[in-house]
């Protein structure tokens, strides 16, 4: 199947929805509208790109659109950038599941872990929907980038709770052993989903926390194709599966702490910084410690300072 995505001005947009029948109900976030128009879907986002799969996806865009050049096109088999970076890390032509998390450094909000698959006639799309590195980009821009890619980018997103993770966390268990888990599940999970849909698979990059041997070790299951997983320090600038994967799990990080403020009336520091003492000790003040610890990572140092903090205030 064929993608082409185009950026659209709203008068554009405005006229491609005149021309057939768009659905604006029940979308997936950051989309506007949808349709399917002979045999080909197309999504309009927020953003104003408007991405049409299908077979015939640039044909029917012409057809709508006029001769408008596409920003990118899936179908694209072009030999340009061929330096000896994509030499030495061939993941980007290549059909990939890429996993990275969020919040493991944070001491407020949740461990979230998310492996995606990104197949070779989706790796130039993503390029000009903005994956990139997501330690380069705002969360403005991630929830932008992550509520388009969630709905054709088969992926699986697992969630670490505070209560869960401060559970595991008093049973022995370390923050290495628990992304392990979340990791290997998280690939296992799209694996599952792309064979399903006989999809090829080349490679799994993992952005490495650990080497694979400690990685083997506190899994619990066994690797899927172990002989095609790769461990990569620095993934995201590696492998755009990784990128993607990156963006997701941080869009949800950035979702939970948004929960999390809205429960306290007030945004919530990301990090593990002095200001989030100074926060945490506010919280123990307001709330108590268990509602602080509800909505942290207990083992963390900063849960020691705001308590002192408090204490020395009373």
């Amino acid at each position: 199947m064929a993608n082409a995505v185009y950026k659209l001005t709203e008068s554009e947009i405005q006229q491609l929805m005149n021309k057939t029948n768009f659905s604006t109900d029940n979308l997936p976030l950051g989309m506007r509208a949808r349709t399917k128009y002979q045999g080909t879907t197309i999504n309009i986002y927020n953003s104003g790109k408007v991405m049409f799969q299908g077979n015939q996806a640039e044909k029917i865009a012409q057809q709508l659109l006029g001769k408008k050049e596409a920003a990118v096109s899936g179908k694209s088999s072009s030999k340009k950038n061929t330096k000896s970076s994509n030499q030495t890390y061939p993941f980007n032509k290549a059909d990939c599941i890429g996993s990275d998390e969020a919040g493991s450094g944070d001491y407020f909000g949740p461990l979230t872990v998310c492996a995606a698959y990104v197949s070779k006639k989706n790796a130039e799309i993503l390029k000009t929907l903005g994956v990139d590195d997501s330690k380069k980009l705002t969360d403005a821009k991630i929830v932008e980038i992550a509520e388009q890619i969630i709905t054709f980018i088969p992926h699986s997103l697992l969630t670490m709770k505070n209560d869960k993770y401060n559970e595991q966390q008093r049973k022995g268990w370390s923050q290495v052993k628990m992304k392990a888990v979340l990791h290997n599940q998280a690939i296992q999970n799209v694996v599952d989903k792309i064979s399903k849909s006989h999809e090829p698979l080349d490679y799994i990059v993992i952005d490495q926390f650990a080497v694979r041997g400690v990685y083997q070790n506190y899994a619990l299951s066994q690797m899927p194709y172990p002989d095609k997983t790769h461990f990569e320090t620095k993934g995201e600038s590696k492998s755009i599966a990784i990128a993607a994967a990156s963006i997701i799990s941080r869009y949800a990080f950035v979702k939970h702490m948004d929960q999390i403020g809205s429960e306290l009336h007030t945004t919530v520091p990301k990090g593990a910084s002095n200001k989030v003492d100074l926060f945490a000790a506010k919280v123990i003040e307001k709330y108590g410690v268990s509602k602080l610890d509800s909505i942290s990572k207990a083992h963390f140092k900063n849960r020691d300072k705001a308590l002192a903090l408090y204490n020395k205030k009373h």
